[in-house]
């Protein structure tokens, strides 16, 4: 319990301090990284209607739900579950590649593959801007995941650079038990 106090009571002097303009003398803003524990969730019911899931006569379930309403609910819901897989939302995506040249066709198409080997579970994408060829990876969320992702890229590809765009919904991760975001921390100078 005291933990929690103390730990409340420094986010409430961050928050406080952070509204200020100028940090205090002896004092500076840092970007720190902060781990949260992503809660358990079933993941099984991702993309599936709940009805779908139910116990029921077919499905040799010992209990038995009847849902009764009419087919035109169904119907709609099927319809928003559908409309929602093509929405897309405000996240972060990594330009790879930008260039124009003779060989950009087959460079970028080389980008392409090499991101692919190299991240696997990161999604690519490839498009033509008059007069680029541009390829753009991920599906981030928030700037911290893609951050750590441009920061391993960089090395393969220097130019390589964050852009906030529209994304698509990124799958729902079940390996990673966390989640990491950056916050402002006050610290004392050294």
């Amino acid at each position: 319990m005291r933990k929690y106090i103390a730990i409340i009571i420094c986010i409430l002097a961050c928050v406080t301090a952070w509204g200020q303009k100028k940090a205090p003398e002896g004092y500076s803003y840092k970007d720190s990284l902060v781990y949260r524990r992503v809660p358990d969730m079933d993941t099984s019911l991702v993309g599936r209607s709940i009805f779908s899931v139910l116990p029921s006569k077919e499905s040799g379930a010992k209990a038995v739900v009847n849902v009764n309403q009419s087919q035109e609910i169904r119907d709609a819901f099927a319809s928003q579950m559908n409309a929602n897989r093509k929405r897309s939302i405000r996240g972060y995506r990594l330009r790879i590649y930008y260039d124009k040249g003779q060989s950009a066709r087959n460079d970028s198409e080389a980008a392409v593959n090499r991101i692919k080997s190299m991240y696997p579970g990161i999604s690519t994408y490839r498009s033509f801007r008059q007069p680029y060829f541009v390829v753009t990876a991920g599906d981030f969320r928030t700037r911290s995941e893609a951050m750590r992702v441009l920061t391993n890229i960089k090395a393969y590809f220097p130019s390589a650079k964050l852009l906030k765009e529209n994304i698509n919904y990124p799958p729902v991760d079940n390996q990673s038990r966390v989640r990491v975001d950056t916050v402002k921390v006050l610290r004392k100078n050294d």
